[in-house]
């Protein structure tokens, strides 16, 4: 997969310093996946606040074992999300799912809002790492639910 080196550095330093990495209490939620195509495994606990969608993310926290993609993608998301509300959170998700199922535009360009995300764009030209990436979206999608 090629990526270009500013985007390659930053899932490289997600990957070798995870944020929030670790599996912490309390937690509402407990979610574990499993990515069979390469075999990403992951445990996402979430702590929330409030009720429905205007409960806030208090806290993530997760194990994650597998491709550099998926461990660099549950850091990013964790730094997106933690603040924001599950409606929030769900909005985020909907749009990086689309943006990764997209081709790269010429610019390249993606909503500054997504911060380090914009570093998975190049993903989508590899349709079986978007899974990758997406692995911790999805479960965060279930524990928020």
């Amino acid at each position: 997969m090629r990526l270009t080196a500013e985007h390659q550095e930053i899932i490289l330093a997600h990957y070798r310093a995870p944020h929030r990495s670790g599996l912490r209490e309390p937690f509402d939620a407990e979610i574990h996946r499993f990515n069979p195509t390469c075999g990403d495994e992951l445990t996402l606990r979430v702590r929330r606040e409030g009720e429905g969608a205007r409960a806030t993310v208090a806290d993530i926290s997760y194990q994650v074992q597998g491709c550099s993609i998926s461990q660099a993608s549950v850091s990013v998301m964790t730094d997106l999300v933690i603040g924001r509300t599950a409606g929030e959170a769900e909005e985020l998700h909907s749009e990086i799912a689309a943006l990764l199922r997209a081709p790269v535009p010429e610019s390249g360009a993606w909503p500054s809002h997504l911060g380090d995300a914009a570093a998975f764009r190049d993903v989508s030209r590899h349709p079986a790492r978007i899974k990758c990436a997406l692995l911790c979206w999805t479960a965060l999608r279930e524990a928020l639910s």
